[in-house]
């Protein structure tokens, strides 16, 4: 697309996302994403009830009288968006936005929910290569500048490698952060390993997205069928109930098994329909951490 067409649309999705943040920010964001620990803040007088172990003694011999420190959470964190832009990412029936499009937005929308409190953002898109890395960092003209590398993105690659997204991040990432691997999940690569070392140094959370035409196969008699990915073409017959249910069952193993991975790595994960609202999952898997 043109400058003057990015631009509009990238102005469209600002405004749809920024409403949208504003929603998920009241449903418990900033609770959900713990910081860094604890900053000192001040001292103030003891009061019964106090902790003695934060008494500070210095100034309690200065001045006589027992004062105690007072802490306050480290807010600000580094959250990592990783979208997929592998050739399955493009695929779209038109039941739904395609899922290129529907991850520009979920990402603007994590986007500006981690700036309303004052978070850095970065931006990771693979395929099976690095196609685009930025530096986690603040503002609302960074956050415009992801919106618009993720609506303009033209892959190198069309196939998807997991593993190194997971092994890149864990490399550049040098405090420990909130990683969104926002896919469905398509890898080329066992990327289970990977996953987890990542998991271990940082917050990850898996976000599943996928078309309702790749799980219900629609009966149109013989066609043919493109794997974007690899580019092989083959013919299936959508009349048959076999082939229809066959397919269905795939589709369930492989959420399935997406699920599996991510718990036994011990990260989150959330599955997201393209045609369906996404903020009451991103509520409900807020308020989940929070309890």
């Amino acid at each position: 697309m043109d400058t003057a067409e990015l631009l509009k649309k990238v102005r469209e999705v600002e405004i749809v996302t920024r409403r949208l943040s504003k929603l998920l920010f009241m449903g418990g964001y900033h609770s959900a994403f713990k910081g860094r620990g604890m900053s000192f803040s001040e001292v103030r007088n003891y009061q019964y009830g106090d902790d003695v172990r934060n008494i500070d003694w210095n100034v309690t011999a200065r001045t006589g009288e027992a004062f105690v420190k007072i802490f306050e959470e480290e807010r600000e964190l580094s959250v990592m968006l990783l979208a997929d832009v592998s050739a399955s990412a493009f695929f779209g029936s038109g039941i739904g936005p395609d899922k290129k499009d529907f991850i520009t937005e979920l990402c603007a929308v994590l986007a500006f929910s981690a700036s309303s409190n004052h978070d850095k953002t970065g931006l990771l898109l693979f395929s099976d290569q690095t196609e685009l890395y930025l530096n986690p960092t603040q503002g609302r003209a960074h956050n415009l500048r992801m919106i618009r590398e993720l609506l303009n993105v033209a892959p190198k690659s069309t196939r998807t490698d997991l593993e190194a997204a997971c092994v890149f991040t864990r490399n550049v990432l040098k405090k420990r952060s909130i990683c969104f691997i926002v896919s469905d999940f398509y890898s080329s690569t066992h990327y289970e390993l990977a996953l987890s070392v990542l998991g271990r140094r940082h917050d990850c959370i898996g976000i599943h997205v996928w078309d309702a035409a790749e799980r219900q196969l629609p009966d149109l008699g013989i066609i043919e069928v493109l794997d974007p990915e690899t580019g092989t073409l083959y013919a299936t017959d959508t009349s048959n109930p076999d082939v229809r249910r066959q397919y269905t069952t795939r589709f369930d193993a492989h959420r399935q098994r997406v699920q599996t991975i991510f718990q036994n790595a011990g990260c989150d994960l959330i599955s997201l329909r393209t045609d369906q609202d996404y903020t009451p999952e991103l509520i409900r898997l807020f308020d989940k951490r929070n309890r």
